[in-house]
């Protein structure tokens, strides 16, 4: 992927309101889950609409490293399996991808010897204690090699024993992913328990179910949904597969059309997606919006009479909290975020990034261990630090199509998972 030259800020013009139609990038979630089960599976994979960003490429990197042969024309992957024979390369560099270091973490020990699965210096701050302690209970064989439970690891290869295991998934739906993406290649069926039934961003869950699925796993909730179940022996199969839009990405163009006024509609959206974020267009419908559903797409209209504040538990969609804040600063009276704790370790601690930044352009906003309250005040430009966070770059060039002087510090971040973000941005 050629990486876009952007400045080393960038200021965002004021405009509005909007009329626009178009389509978001591929989904990241989906693409890399996807393509894990296409590197693991027996023959060939198509892989339609997939995403090119930072995080996919570092995903398909580390795949061409265990062995998967993938090539790459336009957003169209051909992957060639390995038939879960799983080379071991010595080292996988997971950048700064959570999805890639922790979903290779898990397939990794199908390899034939040890792989280190290393990233940036901020995944090295993120956790994955919680995963090794569940594959180590499935048989596995790990070792944290990097301090406070985060990595690098350690994993010795030599394949997956199976059985039963709880699963801590109080802090991240992505450990709990990356046990079902590799479980079908265990010797023994897998049955794991989320600690307390609780599951946080459990609809991610449900959609890396859905992509197994669809390459032949057989898995699910079982238990009266106290447990989730995968049959050893089914193993993936290569197919055709379409990624759809990204939910997270269609968040902003949804939270233009509140800020700015008019009508974003953004297509190739099937009613029956499973993607979380897209609810976020519920969220903005409780602020004023009006929301129009199609066969395929999703569009929203900016309030007729002002945006108002309002309560929002969080917890199903994480990722478009960051619109939904610079959303809020829009409203009339205060907006209270909360049961999103796993902001925190992300790729930096969101909650007191948004504490910053919301106050810089004239906002009241705290924060305590998992929730964000926003008090709306007179609106003024300012120079915005983004943390090398492509959502934050993302969600405060929004403030910009009403504030002058919103200017966006390493916007080059978008690289992450949207890089012509700002192209789109500008037009809408």
């Amino acid at each position: 992927m050629v990486a876009r030259a952007y400045p080393a800020e960038l200021a965002i013009r004021p405009r509005g309101p909007l009329a626009a139609t178009l389509r978001v990038p591929g989904s990241k979630s989906i693409t890399n889950r996807a393509a894990v089960c296409a590197a693991l599976a027996r023959g060939e994979s198509q892989l339609l609409g997939a995403l090119e960003s930072d995080d996919t490429e570092a995903m398909r990197q580390a795949l061409c490293a265990l062995g998967a042969a993938i090539d790459v024309d336009g957003t169209t992957w051909r992957v060639c399996g390995v038939d879960g024979h799983v080379r071991a390369p010595a080292t996988l560099d997971a950048r700064a991808s959570g999805t890639t270091a922790r979903f290779l973490t898990a397939a990794a020990q199908l390899a034939d010897g040890a792989v280190i699965v290393d990233g940036s210096a901020r995944m090295r701050e993120r956790p994955i204690e919680e995963l090794v302690r569940t594959l180590r209970a499935l048989g596995a064989s790990i070792e944290i090699l990097g301090t406070e439970g985060c990595p690098p690891v350690r994993v010795a290869g030599g394949g997956l024993r199976g059985g039963r295991a709880p699963i801590d998934a109080r802090r991240s739906s992505q450990f709990v992913s990356a046990v079902l993406l590799a479980a079908p290649y265990a010797r023994e069926d897998v049955v794991i328990e989320p600690v307390g039934g609780v599951v946080v961003s459990r609809p991610y869950v449900d959609l890396t179910l859905e992509v197994m699925r669809a390459f032949g796993a057989e898995c699910g909730w079982a238990a009266g949904g106290r447990e989730l179940v995968v049959a050893a022996g089914r193993h993936y199969r290569g197919c055709r597969y379409e990624v759809e839009p990204d939910a997270s990405a269609a968040a902003y163009p949804f939270a233009a059309a509140a800020i700015a006024g008019g009508r974003v509609c953004v297509e190739g959206i099937a009613p029956e997606s499973l993607q979380s974020d897209f609810r976020l267009v519920d969220v903005l419908a409780k602020m004023g919006c009006t929301v129009e559903r199609g066969s395929q797409s999703l569009a929203v209209c900016g309030p007729v009479g002002g945006l108002h504040g309002i309560d929002a538990d969080m917890n199903d969609l994480p990722d478009a909290v960051l619109a939904l804040a610079v959303v809020a600063l829009f409203a009339q009276g205060p907006t209270r975020i909360r049961n999103v704790a796993n902001l925190r370790i992300k790729e930096t601690d969101r909650l007191a990034a948004l504490e910053r930044e919301l106050g810089k352009l004239g906002a009241r906003a705290k924060t305590g261990p998992d929730w964000l309250l926003i008090e709306p005040g007179p609106l003024h430009g300012a120079a915005i630090d983004t943390y090398s966070d492509h959502r934050m770059a993302m969600a405060f060039a929004l403030a910009g199509l009403r504030v002058p002087g919103v200017v966006i510090r390493d916007p080059g971040c978008v690289a992450k998972t949207w890089p012509d973000y700002f192209e789109a941005l500008e037009r809408l």
